[in-house]
């Protein structure tokens, strides 16, 4: 068009053309006429039924069903009297499958999760061992005996994204709460026995709004090792798709074939749960599951890895450093701070309401400490320093519930540190006094001992209780 608007438009310029596109000469002589004629270069538009935001609310009700729509809008249309006025059913099905993808048409029907089936989800580059880890809570669909109820245990745990080895496991009976986040973090942080080689600190942890993963305990504990948490958008598992498919995995690998699974396939006829005796005991349960992480990470071979590593092949392969923590600074890592001072008095230590004594308390009243504390455990407390927050105390048990063994032991502390303090009150007091030799004859007694010069200036120098104190600190010789 543009060399014919210049005038230098030849019959050589359609045949380049023609044969470029792969049409014939007329074929472009026609395009070229309808472009100086109409004024168009493309096809000619042709009047077609589009679908409208009602049309889409009408199929968003109707679950997808065109008919079901087609027919509600034809019996409206007829009681306006105007039944011209709705296409036909084959127009509306074309309208929809033109203007409509396969991802929408599917989310009208099964919602959001069948629309998902049909998107394109980019891969996150490779990283190394430890720069994410993903975690996650999964109700596990296995009926177990706890004490002769029967429970349905929840498993949590996170996953190394880059080499697809579990780090840390919890496993409770019900609904797992931050405490069971935080013992997974703490296994999957230590390297020692039994949880080594995987483990360090990672560089994120990815989570999807689950709240025992976002509160503040979990916070602070990652906190202080400078980890931040991801707090992806709830409801969309694509997010987080390592510790999804390891969910998966399990219920496929593992769970379907243990005795008390809920969602196995059964007859139509009647339904019979399976007879108590035959299920597992929770602590059996929490052995097979631990044997099938092991097995996981030392012998399966998880789809992304190179050349059909294990992932613990990938993880001692990868060159990247694994910073590790000290085991001191993890001791304390899975309790909860609640951040105020208190003091211990003639009772122990006071929190929530109830007693709390140890052992070590002895010869501390008046003390300002701060506690942490297992999350909805009340049995024990662990005791810090106020003034050098992190040293640690000693652990205190509530003293209601204290054994005869733990009260014994605080009976021996105090009588112990009693028997120290008068054993040192004598030795004062034997430094107070001058001690004679015994006499036979009517003549003054003699000091039992010489004290020479440097004696006589080292007792006037020092009153006798830092005389003793330096004796017990091995500076001196005692002076009897």
């Amino acid at each position: 068009m543009a060399l014919d608007a210049q005038g230098g438009l030849t019959t050589a310029h359609v045949r380049l053309v023609a044969s470029g596109l792969g049409v014939s000469v007329r074929t472009v002589r026609r395009w070229v006429e309808a472009a100086r004629s109409e004024g168009r270069t493309g096809r000619r538009p042709q009047s077609r039924f589009t679908l409208t935001a009602q049309v889409r609310a009408r199929l968003a009700v109707w679950g997808g069903n065109v008919a079901a729509v087609h027919r509600e809008l034809d019996a409206e249309a007829r009681a306006a009297g105007d039944p011209e006025a709705v296409p036909s059913l084959a127009t509306l099905q074309r309208a929809v499958a033109r203007d409509l993808s396969a991802g929408e048409r599917a989310g009208l029907r099964g919602g959001e999760a069948a629309c998902r089936r049909y998107d394109v989800y980019g891969k996150r580059p490779a990283t190394h061992r430890n720069a994410c880890w993903e975690g996650d809570h999964k109700r596990i669909p296995v009926r177990v005996d706890l004490e002769g109820s029967l429970v349905c245990p929840w498993v949590t745990w996170f996953i190394d994204v880059a080499t697809k080895a579990i780090v840390g496991v919890a496993v409770t009976p019900h609904q797992p709460a931050r405490d069971a986040v935080l013992a997974a973090l703490r296994t999957g942080i230590s390297r020692q026995d039994p949880y080594g080689p995987f483990g360090g600190l990672p560089g994120r942890v990815r989570v999807d709004r689950g709240k025992e993963f976002l509160c503040r305990t979990v916070e602070r504990a990652l906190g202080g090792f400078a980890v931040p948490v991801d707090d992806l958008s709830a409801y969309k598992p694509y997010r987080k798709g390592t510790v999804e498919a390891l969910n998966g995995a399990v219920e496929e690998m593992l769970l379907v074939s243990l005795p008390g699974y809920t969602h196995r396939a059964r007859p139509a006829e009647a339904y019979r749960s399976d007879p108590v005796e035959d299920l597992l005991s929770y602590p059996d349960f929490v052995k097979v599951l631990l044997d099938w992480v092991a097995w996981w990470n030392t012998e399966h071979h998880p789809a992304g890895l190179d050349a059909n590593l294990t992932p613990l092949a990938a993880w001692e392969a990868d060159p990247a450093p694994v910073e590790d923590v000290a085991e001191e600074r993890l001791a304390f890592f899975a309790l909860e701070d609640d951040g105020r001072l208190r003091k211990i008095t003639t009772k122990g230590i006071s929190w929530r309401r109830r007693a709390y004594i140890g052992p070590w308390m002895a010869g501390h009243v008046g003390m300002r400490v701060r506690l942490r504390y297992l999350p909805h455990y009340d049995g024990r407390i662990e005791v810090f320093a106020a003034e050098e927050w992190g040293r640690h105390l000693g652990t205190a048990y509530l003293a209601e519930a204290a054994t005869v063994e733990q009260r014994r032991a605080l009976s021996s502390v105090r009588e112990k540190k009693a028997r120290a303090l008068k054993a040192d009150l004598k030795a004062a007091e034997k430094l107070r006094k001058t001690r004679y030799t015994a006499t036979t004859t009517a003549a003054a007694p003699r000091p039992r001992r010489t004290v020479t010069s440097s004696q006589r200036v080292f007792d006037r120098r020092f009153p006798p209780t830092v005389r003793l104190l330096l004796w017990q600190c091995g500076l001196v010789s005692m002076i009897s």
